[in-house]
């Protein structure tokens, strides 16, 4: 059995692109955990679109062996993500943790999510120790850097530790401050079971498998326990750490990060935050757990073809147990048929999603434009909260409408500052302050996310050319002018295609729909009419224009009448026609129609 003494649990908490995943595998290569052969670049992102990305999705948890003088450490690394829309997976690994190592560039300074991870992390009450990381860089200022640290996070920074992920340089150092400065974690063997669960992934071998800290007491194989929230009872079938392959070991004690798998069959069943306990002397109260993840970003997920709505169900189930932020619900739709409306953190976060399906899954999808949660006081006195345009009231019943805002915080050299500013105007923003930090500018600003969640990250990057950074958090609701524009085929709604806008920017998307669906849908043999529609005004119109057969071509000569009665035949079956065809809509140019509007916001 492990001393406590002898155990540190740290995540490694930056901004996204600082290093983390980088620095860990220099971490691992030192402490000798994985062998020469089996060691490659980013080794604890295990997903293939994380490597492709070169970011962290899924926070990963490594545990490292170190000698340090005449003592045997155990070290468990968690390496967390850096972009805004993943910050529930590093509030979740904080809490597993007694410290952190907050990770910053040399070469590029403090940036927004650096702020956001240390209040995470401040929050949690963890011991944090800011590295400069790529110090070997021609561009580094470690200087420059450590006074940013000392202006803006208040860290004392006069022996911080500068390392180099790429070239290993530091590490030894590292790893000796992270032992004599991150504190053993606290609990005792002896009292009551109390384990938190940190997370949950299912494996094709072992089924799902459970990741634990514990906090209390001992955990065994073969143990009967309890989950305290949910109320199930299950035994424990085996336990394991990650090395960063599963380790089976006998059992965790008091301080030890590992895993477990207990016949769990679904998420519902082992909620991430819960706590476990043993049934022959369990814990009188729960551990604290995690504050349950709120979605801020709605859309529909719809299979190209209807007879895979089975194999789409089940796969969000799956994919639920690996990333407990994101929910689903079922919805129908006129247009695509049977579907889901699925919430997220964010729209790299819907995007995660959306690609994780198409690959792990073999899955064909269509996806709605993203809206956000709106609050609609109706004028008999109900508040709805509505992120599905379908379910928008009449606009006669509508008293009020209030949208979400958000607190944005953005840092930028102050070359781009002018462009910045114009963009936070645009997108209807109210600054809140502007300081300077060196050459550098961080801006305060309240945003609708309304306005933000479409595209205002790559603006924000293009602007900039890629030397901004950006995070926010959920601010309030604000009294907002909007309203839902319709989309008639054919004077029938698609709802599939509506959406909720600003007044001021309806007509301007609403017209470059139109005339995106105007080139996407093919042409029949009568005229289809696509218009955009605010209740029951039409703002914007466009008209794919008829097929049409040269019923006189038979016609060599001879009177006119003969040709006008030809013609006046042709033209009353046209609008016959009209009134029974329908209009099938390519599911490309459903696809087009929502890029343009998530590129024309």
């Amino acid at each position: 059995m492990v001393t406590k003494n002898f155990i540190r649990n740290f995540a490694i908490i930056a901004h996204i692109d600082h290093g983390k995943s980088t620095l860990s595998d220099r971490l691992i290569e030192f402490c000798g955990t994985v062998s020469s052969r089996d060691m490659k670049d980013q080794i604890l992102d295990s997903m293939d679109i994380e490597r492709e990305r070169g970011i962290t999705i899924k926070a990963q948890t490594i545990r490292l062996e170190y000698r340090e003088g005449n003592n045997d450490y155990i070290l468990n690394l968690i390496d967390t993500p850096g972009h805004v829309d993943f910050a529930y997976e590093v509030s979740r690994s904080l809490a597993a943790c007694e410290g952190a190592l907050l990770l910053v560039d040399a070469s590029q300074g403090v940036e927004a999510q650096t702020l956001a991870n240390t209040w995470l992390a401040l929050e949690t009450n963890l011991e944090i120790i800011p590295v400069l990381n790529k110090v070997d860089l021609p561009a580094a200022d470690p200087e420059k850097v450590k006074s940013q640290i000392q202006d803006l996070i208040g860290l004392e920074t006069s022996d911080v530790n500068e390392v180099s992920g790429k070239t290993g340089r530091g590490i030894r150092e590292l790893l000796s401050t992270i032992i004599s400065k991150f504190p053993a974690p606290e609990g005792s063997i002896n009292n009551s079971l109390k384990v938190l669960i940190i997370d949950a992934w299912y494996d094709q071998y072992l089924g799902v498998m459970v990741l634990v800290r514990v906090h209390e007491g001992v955990l065994k194989k073969g143990m009967k326990i309890s989950l305290m929230r949910a109320k199930r009872e299950y035994q424990i079938e085996q336990i394991g750490v990650l090395v960063p392959k599963p380790k089976m070991v006998e059992s965790l004690s008091a301080g030890e990060v590992g895993f477990i798998t207990a016949a769990i069959k679904t998420v519902s069943e082992a909620w991430v935050g819960d706590t476990i306990t043993d049934i022959r002397k369990p814990a009188l109260d729960p551990l604290p757990g995690f504050k349950e993840s709120i979605p801020v970003v709605f859309c529909g997920l719809y299979p190209t073809d209807a007879g895979e709505f089975d194999k789409l169900r089940d796969s969000l189930v799956k994919l639920q147990l690996n990333d407990t932020s994101f929910h689903f619900e079922m919805e129908s739709s006129a247009a695509l048929g049977l579907g889901f409306r699925c919430g997220f953190l964010g729209l790299l976060h819907l995007e995660i999603v959306q690609e994780r399906l198409e690959r792990e899954f073999d899955l064909d999808l269509v996806t709605t434009a993203p809206s956000v949660i709106y609050e609609v006081s109706l004028k008999n006195g109900e508040l709805k909260k509505i992120h599905n345009p379908a379910d928008w009231p009449e606009i006669t019943n509508i008293e009020n409408i209030k949208e979400p805002w958000i607190r944005a915080t953005i840092f930028c050299p102050d070359d781009y500052l002018g462009k910045i500013l114009k963009l936070c105007n645009e997108k209807r923003g109210s600054q809140i302050e502007l300081s300077y930090v060196g050459k550098r500018v961080m801006l305060v600003y309240d945003l609708p996310l309304n306005e933000v969640i479409f595209d205002f990250n790559d603006s924000l990057k293009s602007l900039s050319r890629g030397y901004a950074s950006f995070d926010y958090e959920i601010k309030n609701y604000q009294d907002g002018n909007l309203v839902k524009v319709g989309m008639l085929i054919n004077s029938e709604s698609v709802d599939s295609l509506s959406f909720i806008v600003h007044k001021d920017s309806a007509y301007n998307r609403a017209r470059v729909i139109c005339e995106k669906l105007r080139e996407l849908i093919p042409r029949q043999l009568f005229k289809i009419a696509i218009q955009a529609t605010i209740g029951g005004k039409v703002i914007a119109r466009e008209t794919v224009n008829a097929l049409r057969k040269d019923v006189t071509a038979k016609c060599y000569g001879g009177d006119i009448t003969r040709k006008k009665k030809l013609l006046e035949k042709q033209k009353k079956g046209k609008k016959r026609m009209k009134q029974v065809g329908n209009v099938d809509i390519p599911q490309e140019a459903f696809l087009a129609a929502l890029k343009v509007d998530l590129g024309k916001s």
